[in-house]
């Protein structure tokens, strides 16, 4: 079977459009007795050490760009996600997010958040030099306009949600992505190179801001909150924080380990281990992220579709089965070439969660039936 290929044309090959719904006519009630029926699933699913469960993920193109300025209109299209997702054969539920971009951690350091038309919201280099940085003395991320602005929004969604609706964190950078955004991309892999002990001193810093930061906004949410949060398939039955690392691929797996390995480490002994991201092809890494310690959970791409560079199935088959660790297979494409896809993934001893983005909920229950067939 031709796998899907990437469409360039969209702004996001993996979003679902909906329509927004008013907060008054969304039936709390009955979306958290649906969260509660699937959660049976996801707390039986989590402890094993393998199995198969199938999550249809309904992200919305409008609020991971510039619309997330307003949060009325975020929460009103994430209802409207939520509701039509019911229709959908499924065993993982979808949760609201608070996203405000990925310079939350950057804003500790003087980045300021701008914006361009309806884009999402982008930072500017804020050092020419790993020394600058080291002496410069961040802020907490909660005191940061960005940062204020993500609390008020878990603060007005569990508001007008009656705080019965799963809720994430918003969108967790790694330390490595929080570091690249803060200098010229050049001067930053230079560093790298030249000043590998610094750069790991930096990473080590970003930790403690992002783990702090993490914290609060855990703290707000409290028992609604789903682990690992943002891209990955969150339940509260769950547990680890996710993180995205997608500058790792532009370094080779041994510079990751040895610059990158105690940050994340660090990251994720702070809630019970750490769910791992990096878009395009990072199957060549599969090795040394598994032993990591504190992994949980990994995530990818693995359809044409999903990304212009997917993963190929068997090193992560290779890898991960048998480890108790859970493949969060992200997959755009046909029904034919996501069923094709989790066969190839759902091997004796891997712990696989299929990820589909199928057009209707007719294809969905195709999908559903045959791979929990």
């Amino acid at each position: 079977m031709s796998g899907s290929a990437f469409d360039f044309t969209s702004s996001d090959a993996q979003g679902t459009a909906v329509e927004p719904l008013e907060i008054g006519k969304f039936d709390r009630e009955k979306y958290a007795d649906y969260c509660a029926s699937l959660d049976e699933r996801c707390a039986f699913f989590w402890p094993a050490s393998e199995g198969v469960l199938v999550c249809r993920r309904f992200r919305v193109p409008l609020v991971f760009a510039g619309l997330c300025r307003d949060m009325e209109m975020s929460l009103k299209l994430q209802l409207g996600a939520l509701h039509q997702s019911m229709d959908y054969p499924m065993d993982i539920p979808n949760f609201l997010e608070p996203w405000y971009g990925i310079g939350a951690g950057p804003s500790a350091y003087g980045a300021e958040y701008v914006w361009n038309g309806d884009l999402a919201p982008a930072t500017l280099p804020v050092f020419s030099s790993i020394e600058e940085a080291l002496k410069h003395e961040p802020g907490e991320i909660e005191e940061t306009p960005a940062g204020r602005h993500i609390l008020e929004m878990i603060e007005y969604f569990l508001e007008k949600t009656g705080g019965k609706i799963p809720l994430s964190l918003s969108d967790v950078q790694s330390p490595l992505d929080t570091a690249a955004a803060l200098f010229d991309t050049a001067d930053f892999y230079m560093a790298i190179a030249d000043e590998p002990e610094n750069v790991e001193t930096l990473l080590e810093r970003i930790a403690g801001l992002t783990v702090r930061f993490c914290k609060k906004q855990a703290a707000l949410i409290g028992s609604r909150l789903v682990y690992p949060g943002h891209g990955f398939s969150s339940s509260r039955q769950f547990s680890c924080m996710g993180f995205s690392d997608d500058n790792s691929i532009m370094l080779s797996p041994e510079i990751h380990r040895d610059i990158c390995a105690s940050s994340m480490i660090r990251f994720g002994r702070a809630f019970g281990g750490f769910a791992f991201h990096s878009c395009g092809n990072w199957s060549m890494r599969t090795g040394m992220i598994r032993n990591l310690e504190g992994l949980r959970m990994v995530d990818g791409a693995f359809t044409g579709g999903t990304d212009p560079s997917p993963n190929p199935a068997q090193p992560f088959v290779d890898a991960f089965a048998g480890t108790g660790i859970t493949v969060n297979a992200r997959m755009v494409g046909s029904p034919g070439e996501v069923i094709e896809k989790t066969g190839e993934l759902k091997k004796p001893g891997v712990k696989l969660i299929a990820v589909t983005y199928c057009a209707s909920a007719e294809e969905q229950k195709i999908v559903y039936n045959t791979i929990h067939s």
